[in-house]
């Protein structure tokens, strides 16, 4: 055999390299792109399609028409929670996460997201809106596998995780971590980020999480929008919301368009749904008129199907025909294993996943995981979830409900008599024949909910063991990543935050004045800032960390002190930052821990 010469290897090296490079292009033009849509307590009845008479919803329901609408899909009722599920494929009690506020949405970084497993597997990925699993190191979306980033803080723009002062219109947000003003509404802000993400990265694979804070409170959106609504007489509230929703209409028109324009739609997964359902009562005295609700009962935070049951719509015109609408039991849990076989994406070894994935339904109708399953929910506030307290187990033929008017009050445990009371009024429905939940079974039926309760018992037992292992997750200070954290009124914890919830009296304007920051320091010397609540005479400000405590005098009307130079140790431990002008302490608005050394 002849030894060829070295200019003919040179030749064949080459070759085989674009062979290579071709291929692997070509390989990577076959993974689906993902774009996933997800609206904020935009509830099943906020869609002109399910019998709404006020308001059209044409882009989103262009999904349906191109693709599947899965008519009975169903969420957690609070934001921090399905966000979790939706990106964890697993039970929120198993991430950490059991409410929206004050330690009680932050996600366990051990988690594994949809963007970890797909940026690994050769995904760019994006998120742009919300977020609300925790503001700061390692919590951030930066820190869990979102490689570009445009975000509010907290659960909404406008809220104590600030910047004070923040409003849906030239709204400062988080891009990559670093703050900063933008000019215009914010739905068509995350929007465009959304567009300029998905051009930018057209030629390769793209997982794109647009997270809209619409049509969450507060109701802020331009005239033009609502302006419609308040010439058909409807109350202001709806007015409002329903100009938001046709904000969110405009918006994923325009995200559909973009993929056309750029000639990628037919390999582009598209899905859109909203966290939980519409907020148009929480207690029986909390109520706009005139929502519409497709007749299903109960509201955002309430565990009946209106707090739950959600609008979901896919489109991948590559693999799924057009038109078909599915009455099959989904859930938000069900999103991460979808994905990861529809990109064919690899799983971390020992990864538990509670969802099934949907691609076998949606590509050839075959529901044989679905079939004789049970979703759970439960919702309550507080870091401590209680068992039986306001929770629900859902069939496709049965619901089980522990209903609760206050869940929001549900922050200590409930003595025997409370839960003897509980368990003695469960009640069960069939949604199969009776989807507005309005005839109680549950005494014709008692083997039923005994079934059902013994399910859940042991689903609660497993999900909250292993919660109960990790602990909450710490913020860390210090850190290359994040040397400068601001901590707020949102992210802080303790007895008396707790407390602000308990529906034993009146709820007065002075609530939730102190708390504390778990944390995790990093050893060096920081600049402490707290940005002091009002100060009606002199007194001291403090700073407490482990055993460390520093005492600096305030002046009357001071709005700001600053502890310099200090020195925190390589700890973990509860950061107290607190004022002092009368016996009761309160607490700053924001404290900045900037390291310097």
């Amino acid at each position: 055999m002849k030894i060829l010469n070295m200019k003919t290897q040179l030749h064949l090296i080459v070759l085989v390299a674009l062979f290579v490079t071709q291929f692997q292009s070509i390989s990577a033009q076959e993974k689906p792109n993902i774009i996933i849509m997800m609206t904020d307590d935009q509830g099943y009845g906020d869609i002109g399609a399910h019998g709404n008479p006020y308001i059209k919803t044409p882009q989103i329901e262009t999904l349906g028409e191109q693709g599947i609408e899965m008519s009975h899909f169903f969420s957690y009722p609070n934001c921090s929670a399905s966000r979790a599920a939706l990106l964890t494929g697993r039970y929120p009690y198993r991430a950490g996460v059991t409410a929206v506020t004050q330690v009680d949405h932050f996600m366990n970084t051990s988690e594994v997201t949809i963007a970890e497993i797909l940026a690994e597997n050769g995904y760019k990925t994006g998120i742009f809106g919300k977020w609300h699993l925790g503001d700061n190191m390692p919590m951030r979306p930066i820190d869990q596998g979102f490689q570009e980033t445009l975000v509010h803080k907290g659960g909404g723009i406008g809220q104590a995780a600030g910047p004070k002062g923040n409003t849906y219109f030239n709204p400062v947000l988080e891009h990559n971590g670093t703050p900063k003003t933008y000019n215009g509404y914010c739905d068509d802000i995350f929007t465009e980020a959304t567009l300029n993400f998905i051009e930018k990265n057209k030629e390769t694979p793209f997982f794109a999480y647009l997270a809209t804070n619409l049509p969450h409170f507060p109701l802020q959106v331009p005239d033009r929008l609502a302006e419609p609504y308040r010439k058909m007489g409807l109350h202001e509230d709806n007015a409002l919301t329903y100009g938001m929703l046709a904000s969110i209409d405009y918006n994923v028109g325009r995200v559909l368009d973009k993929l056309k324009e750029l000639g990628i739609e037919e390999n582009t997964i598209v899905i859109f749904l909203s966290d939980n359902g519409p907020r148009h009562r929480r207690t029986k005295n909390d109520s706009y008129p005139g929502r519409w609700v497709a007749n299903l009962r109960g509201t955002k935070t309430s565990v009946y199907d209106a707090g739950i049951r959600v609008p979901f719509y896919v489109r991948w015109p590559n693999e799924i025909k057009p038109s078909n609408k599915l009455s099959n039991m989904g859930a938000v849990i069900d999103i991460f294993p979808t994905i990861i076989e529809a990109t064919k994406s690899k799983l971390p070894k020992d990864l538990k996943v509670d969802g099934k994935s949907l691609l076998p339904l949606w590509l050839n109708g075959n529901s044989e995981a679905l079939i004789n399953r049970d979703f759970y929910v439960q919702m309550h506030y507080g870091p401590t979830p209680f068992k039986y307290m306001h929770f629900a187990v859902r069939t496709d033929k049965y619901k089980l409900v522990s209903p609760h008017d206050f869940p929001h009050g549900i922050v200590h445990q409930p003595t025997d008599f409370v839960l003897k009371n509980v368990l003695n009024n469960l009640e069960l429905y069939d949604v199969e024949n009776d989807p507005s939940e309005r005839i109680n079974i549950a005494k014709k039926h008692p083997e039923i909910v005994d079934a059902m309760l013994e399910r859940y018992e042991n689903w609660f037992d497993e999900v909250t063991e292993e919660r109960d292992a990790k602990g909450i997750q710490r913020i860390f200070l210090g850190t290359k990543e994040q040397p400068n954290v601001n901590l707020s009124r949102f992210d802080w914890g303790g007895p008396r935050v707790i407390s602000r919830f308990d529906y034993g009296g009146p709820r007065v304007v002075e609530d939730n004045q102190l708390g504390y920051w778990r944390v995790k320091t990093l050893k060096g010397i920081y600049n402490v800032s707290l940005d002091l609540p009002e100060i009606h005479k002199d007194g001291f400000a403090h700073l407490k960390y482990n055993t460390l405590h520093l005492k600096l005098p305030i002046k009357k009307g001071q709005k700001q002190i600053v502890f310099k130079n200090v020195e925190f140790p390589e700890a973990v431990g509860n950061l107290h930052a607190y004022v002092k002008v009368e016996r009761l302490s309160s607490g700053p608005h924001f404290v900045d821990v900037n390291r310097i050394k």
